[in-house]
């Protein structure tokens, strides 16, 4: 049972999260939206009216929504098949392929986009084995990804869906199954059933996915640079940071965004919302899961392997890539695959000054922002779950409000509002202005926005871990003479031991390879994180792709053992870090 009132310690904790939140995201979105609208000292809607009638800023917006729209349905065409065949069908090797699923996020789209250009270039290994097959005249290759468009579309769409499986699979499952059964005994066919029963009881899930899936790729930074498609919103606002102080056009491109992404989360809320998908209230649910024959096994395997193969390719093209010799120091050649084998380009990833350096500050970054992270969502959690707040669901609102907030947002807000020419830093001792202000060292605020866009993963994995631990543990405890704090620190934390673990993973894990944060704060070599360095070096005239992929390979396998372990330890819960 919930108490009613705070402690006086809980009381002290609380307040320096509530300063934090209001300091680190209210803050710099309310300096954004203020120097949109504020321009020479009146209010203005000069530079939204130069978004709408500027042809090219129109266009931008206009790709930005294609781009996101596009890959939400090509994630829910390859999602919707997977979850029903996982979820519905028991197959030998069901655990291995859902386990696969994970598969693409353990790498940022946009270090895939390096091999992948490498893979399916004019005179890459693609278009080389069709010419040794005699389907295309080498001389006259195939233009896989034309202006950049198709691959940005393909690279998001094998990274993010995932996110919508997760979301997908858990609403399928949790489908009751006497409806289906109700509506199979009035005669409806297997395909009426589905869409007329089945998806519009799991429509919440699914837009939950939906929406995270479209922000997501409305917003991406780091692919469409990869792939030199600039023609969109996000890269136009990197392309600013340097005027951030003196042009309004940045803050006016990240509002129009903060607004579209808002009204998307809105739209997708009311929508649901028209619509009821309560079920019946029961005890336990029994399972719609059948057993596969022998044809339906085949056919899984089937579409999951080849889904399967395809989330691989820009892995497998990374690693490929990261032990090919350099092609500037060869007899030019054309070959499906590299004749020889080399590991020099990892010795490169530790020896040069661009590099190993990138790996110790990802480490350092991601750490301290785990701990953050760790801090604000245990007290938040507590009281959301423990204390009967007057406020509880503004806090929620308010923890999670970084997932509906793009993360080029986010940066863009930095490096304008904690600048040493703003009220908030103007009168500050200089050696902490130097500290704070991202043009003089980015540290404290890539350690402060890791933990601000990565704590809705600890929170919801802590905050599941209280709900179904029963409070008369601590109960007993208080009554027995215990403080609040000794009850916290020997009776909740053990209980939530593993939902902590497995949030802190997740939380370091997708730190370690944060992109729009990484390229827009760190402007510095001696401070680049890994995706920075690895976006730095992939422009390097000679050799700069084999080198980027060496080091996006030692991030992925970093990334990989994070996932793993945080897969053992949430299971199959691992899809509720994903939900608003």
């Amino acid at each position: 049972m919930k108490t009613r009132s705070l402690s006086p310690s809980l009381s002290l904790v609380f307040l320096p999260i509530a300063l934090f939140f209001l300091i680190f995201l209210i803050y710099p979105l309310l300096y954004t939206f203020k120097e949109a609208f504020w321009i020479s000292s009146k209010f203005s809607i000069e530079y939204f009216k130069l978004i709408i009638t500027n042809e090219t800023y129109r266009e931008m917006l206009v790709n930005s929504f294609r781009m996101g729209i596009s890959v939400t349905v090509a994630t829910t065409i390859i999602s919707l098949p997977m979850a029903y065949l996982l979820v519905r069908y028991d197959f030998k090797g069901r655990g291995i392929f859902q386990g696969m699923v994970l598969i693409p996020m353990i790498m940022p789209p946009f270090v895939g986009a390096i091999g992948m250009k490498q893979l399916f270039g004019l005179y890459g290994s693609i278009n080389t084995l069709l010419a040794k097959l005699g389907l295309i005249d080498i001389m006259d290759p195939i233009d896989w990804f034309g202006s950049g468009f198709a691959g940005v579309v393909l690279l998001s769409t094998l990274h993010l869906y995932p996110i919508m499986y997760l979301n997908v699979s858990a609403s399928l499952a949790n489908v009751d199954p006497s409806l289906e059964e109700a509506a199979e005994n009035m005669g409806a066919s297997k395909f009426r059933l589905f869409w007329t029963i089945t998806v519009p009881l799991m429509l919440p899930g699914y837009f939950a996915g939906a929406i995270l899936v479209f922000i997501w790729a409305f917003t991406d930074l780091g692919t469409p640079l990869i792939f030199d498609y600039n023609e969109v919103i996000a890269v136009q606002i990197f392309r600013q940071i340097t005027d951030a102080n003196v042009n309004p056009m940045g803050y006016a491109l990240v509002v129009v965004i903060i607004v579209l992404t808002a009204l998307s989360f809105y739209l997708s809320k009311k929508f649901t919302a028209k619509r009821q998908y309560a079920m019946i209230g029961r005890g336990h649910v029994g399972s719609r899961e059948v057993k596969a024959d022998r044809k339906m096994t085949i056919l899984i395997y089937l579409v999951i392997g080849t889904i399967s193969f395809l989330a691989l390719l820009p892995h497998l093209s990374i690693i490929m890539i990261s032990v090919t010799p350099d092609s500037s120091q060869l007899e030019p050649t054309i070959d499906v695959l590299p004749k020889s084998y080399t590991l020099s380009h990892y010795s490169t990833v530790f020896t040069h000054s661009n590099t190993w350096p990138s790996i110790k500050n990802s480490l350092f970054y991601s750490t301290f922002s785990t701990i953050i992270a760790l801090i604000a969502g245990l007290v938040i959690s507590y009281l959301l779950t423990r204390k009967n707040l007057p406020f509880g669901n503004l806090l929620d609102a308010v923890a999670m409000l970084p997932l509906a907030i793009p993360g080029v947002a986010i940066a863009f807000g930095y490096v304008g509002s904690f600048s040493d020419t703003t009220l908030l830093l103007k009168y500050l001792p200089e050696p902490l202005i130097n500290v704070i202000d991202p043009r003089k060292n980015p540290t404290f605020l890539l350690i402060v926005g890791y933990s601000v866009r990565r704590l809705p993963y600890m929170l919801r994995s802590i905050y599941a871990g209280l709900q179904q631990t029963s409070v008369t543990y601590e109960e007993a405890s208080q009554n027995l003479g215990a403080t609040p704090i000794q009850t916290l620190i020997k009776i909740t934390l053990p209980l939530v031991a593993a939902n902590i673990m497995a949030g802190s993973i997740l939380v370091f894990s997708f730190s370690m390879l944060e992109v729009s944060e990484s390229l827009i704060l760190a402007m510095r070599s001696e401070h680049y994180p890994i995706t920075k360095a690895i976006f730095t070096i992939a422009q390097w005239l000679e050799g700069g792709d084999y080198v980027a992929s060496a080091l996006g390979v030692i991030g992925m396998l970093i990334l990989t053992v994070c996932l793993v372990v945080a897969g053992k330890v949430l299971g199959g819960k691992m899809g509720e870090i994903f939900k608003i």
